[in-house]
């Protein structure tokens, strides 16, 4: 054998090995120096700081494949001085047009190309923050929670001040990034944060991370991410406030009543933060107003359930992830929605005015976190409420790895009520019928109070996961069979995942702050469910993917009866386009413990408690190229429902004008054919919206919602300037519609203008 061959034969072993053993792996340090001159934001890294700083280079592709190196490498780069924290990144690529969805802060992820990093300053591998941009310099930031373990574990509503800038050249984009220390809580007495850095290229479908990380697994994880080591001192942590005034300006008129009633009303309140201490901070709100806010997705509902509309108020979405994943999701014992809303006689949600409210939350030290959250609401006869105090506590223990023990308590108070109001307030709301000594009696519910212990645990590689918990809450109405449960786990590696977990919720347990099952359509339960899955990595290179799914659940109520029985048989495909498809076969059985109606109860007959239902359906989920400028989802079931069939099609068409907004137009249709005398209706909802940024400060959302099963038509505009980092005024104008000639019901228009302060 010759010299020249024997020397092939080395090359092409030592670079196996440093495929397979140089990888950059979790643990992996990288050294921050303090800066000694200035940096400047140009994108040019011409600075002797950057030049001499650590660098995070040989990133590593984890999707669609986790086998190689990333085509198009990035290099990280961070250092500091007494003020910011500073990174920047060098993103080389070719000039194949970047996708840019939007100019809106706090973008979709996944819509846009965007490089990114997560820290961990507690240095406890669950809780940091992350800072994301885009080729178009659009900015992100929020919070990791759980280690980042799953997407849930990022939350984009924590909103601060940051600086940054990109350039665009012909084989790479720079960003340079600078975080003021005043802008998030760490602590400034260790010498390593966590830390782990990724990039998402749209354009090209690919997922690329500096440490290398298996396909199943999130690559802002901290389990696979690396340390930052301060190699100077990292500045003492100062205290921080923050004011942010608002005031409000509004005009409405309601048409339905006789004479036409118009009003008009100004107010004004403030929100502010202040650093407590290093890594505890304190948030206050007088007077809040969320006007705002985005209204809810109408929704067609064909469940015998309360559907969940997700939280949209910026004051309970900051640092909510304590109270947010207590208990589970088919029972929790706070749910924020809980407060400042309210029903009225017709069903019908109604905001009730909230006086103040106060939030203290963050780290008392690496392994100990808290969060305590106060709210008054006022009084609203209107709809029979009395003012009510909201008080959520939240102490989590950290230890092992990546686990946690939360300790919950949720207390909701009923002021100044008494017996004798009973005709002043709604039964549903305050008041409870309690059996006395054969009669019927209105009790005063004045208080319900929760408490609730979680466990969760997560192993180092990210495999293995449990979480349980345990809860009891207490009212003037109950002493017994007022408690829930829950027991789950869960197994993932590259080619198979599997869940499974058993719940309860005993007959009496009442979470009236949170979102639990109601007690008329099941008086307590216990749940058995689970998933399997098994992914395929076929050599065909159309394919990312394939593979089976299998869901199950099974629900019983006290004394053993069977009510519900759930089974999914799918098989779905995940294509290198970034497309994706999926088959569903669902079997379901239902033991109605409720009477109900699906329509309109004054023209159909309505199913009976008792009564047994069992049916099969098929489905198609189809979702496209997102790349491209026209995009959309699609999803079709066919199938038995009840005692009939039912045809739904529902989905989103999108098309983005980039960077500069998209036009959307979403759709539910279902044709219900049911037994005669029991309906067969046609319900439909379309609800286009056009959202545009005409810069990265001015936006544009307007979208209207016709629904015919409400008989309405609503539409929402909403004009947001940022006229200063963090600072905003917006303009929301608001109309509901009779559909038959568009007779105006009734409409609002809101003037709102806020400020950002630093003392």
């Amino acid at each position: 054998m010759n010299a020249r061959l024997i020397t092939i034969l080395f090359s092409i072993f030592f670079s196996i090995l440093n495929d397979g053993y140089g990888q950059n792996q979790p643990g992996t340090e990288l050294h921050i120096k303090k800066a000694t001159g200035t940096i400047t934001l140009d994108g040019k890294l011409d600075e002797s700081d950057w030049q001499t700083a650590d660098v995070a280079d040989d990133w590593y592709a984890n999707f669609p494949v986790d086998t190689v190196r990333a085509p198009f490498q990035t290099e990280a780069r961070f250092t500091f001085d007494g003020e910011f924290f500073y990174a920047s990144f060098v993103c080389y690529d070719d000039e194949t047009p970047d996708i840019v969805n939007s100019l809106r802060r706090d973008f979709n992820y996944n819509r846009n190309d965007n490089v990114g990093f997560s820290i961990g300053p507690y240095n406890d591998k669950l809780n940091g923050f992350f800072f994301v941009i885009t080729p178009a310099g659009i900015q992100m930031e929020g919070t990791v929670s759980g280690g980042g373990s799953n997407d849930n574990s990022f939350s984009t509503f924590w909103d601060n001040k940051w600086y940054s800038k990109v350039v665009r050249y012909p084989d790479k984009w720079i960003a340079e990034l600078a975080i003021p220390f005043k802008s998030f809580r760490y602590k400034s007495d260790i010498s390593e944060w966590n830390i782990s850095m990724d990039r998402w290229e749209l354009k090209r479908n690919r997922k690329t991370s500096w440490i290398h990380t298996p396909i199943q697994f999130v690559t802002a994880s901290f389990a696979y991410g690396g340390q930052l080591v301060w190699d100077d001192p990292i500045p003492e942590a100062k205290t921080n406030i923050s004011i942010i005034p608002y005031v409000t300006a509004n005009t409405s008129t309601n048409n339905e009543v006789d004479p036409v009633d118009r009003d008009s009303d100004f107010q004004a309140g403030f929100d502010a933060k202040i650093a407590v201490t290093p890594s505890l901070n304190l948030d206050l709100t007088v007077n809040p107003d969320f006007s705002q806010v985005e209204v809810d997705d109408q929704i067609i509902n064909l469940t015998r359930f309360e559907f969940r509309f997700p939280e949209r108020r910026q004051f309970f979405l900051e640092n909510s992830d304590l109270f947010d994943l207590a208990g589970f999701p088919g029972a929790r014992p706070f749910f924020s929605r809980r407060i400042g809303l309210a029903r009225d006689s017709t069903g019908l949600l109604k905001q009730v005015p909230i006086s103040y409210g106060a939030r203290l939350s963050g780290s008392l030290s690496e392994k100990w976190r808290v969060s305590v959250l106060n709210m008054q609401t006022k009084e609203e006869t209107s709809i029979g409420l009395p003012g009510q105090n909201y008080t959520v506590a939240a102490l989590q223990r950290n230890f092992w790895a990546q686990s946690n023990i939360t300790f919950s308590f949720v207390n909701k108070q009923s002021l100044g009520v008494d017996p004798g109001d009973s005709t002043k307030f709604f039964s549903d709301n305050i008041f409870r019928e309690v059996q006395m000594g054969g009669r019927t009696e209105l009790r005063p519910n004045t208080y319900n109070r929760v408490l609730s212990v979680d466990l969760e645990s997560t192993s180092t590689d990210n495999k293995w996961y449990h979480s349980s918990y345990i809860s009891k809450s207490f009212d003037d109405f109950n002493n017994r069979e007022n408690m829930s449960g829950l027991a789950f786990g869960s197994y993932s590696t590259r080619p198979f995942t599997a869940f499974t977990g058993v719940s309860f919720i005993n007959e009496h347990y009442n979470a009236e702050a949170g979102f639990v099952p109601s007690a008329r359509v099941y008086p307590g339960q216990f749940s058995l469910f689970g998933n399997l899955a098994y992914q395929i990595y076929p050599e065909k290179e159309s394919i990312i993917r394939m593979g089976p799914t299998f869901n199950f659940q099974h629900i019983y109520i006290p004394g053993g009866t069977l009510t519900d029985r759930n089974y999914t048989l799918g098989y779905q495909f995940a294509f290198n386009n970034a497309s994706s498809l999926r088959f569903n076969y669902n079997y379901v059985f239902q033991r109605l413990t409720n009477s109900f109606n699906l329509l309109d109860p004054d023209e159909y007959v309505g199913f009976l408690e008792g009564e047994e239902y069992d049916w099969n359906s098929f489905s198609i989920n189809y979702s496209s190229n997102p790349r491209k400028a026209f995009f959309y989802q699609i999803s079709s079931s066919l199938g038995g429902f009840y005692n009939g069939d039912n045809f739904n099609l529902n989905g989103e068409l999108t098309y983005r004008y980039q960077p500069y907004g998209n036009i959307a137009m979403r759709f539910d249709y279902n044709d219900l054919q049911l037994a005669e005398n029991y309906g067969q209706e046609k319900l439909f909802l379309v609800g286009p919206r056009i959202d545009l940024t005409f810069t990265d400060k001015i936006f544009l959302t307007t979208y209207v919602q016709y629904n015919n099963v409400l008989d309405n038509i609503n539409l929402n505009g909403r004009l947001q300037w940022r006229y200063q980092p963090a600072s905003d005024l917006f303009i929301v104008y608001t109309e509901n519609y009779l559909p038959e000639d568009l007779f105006s019901k009734n409409r609002a228009l809101v003037l709102k203008l806020t400020y950002w302060l630093n003392l």
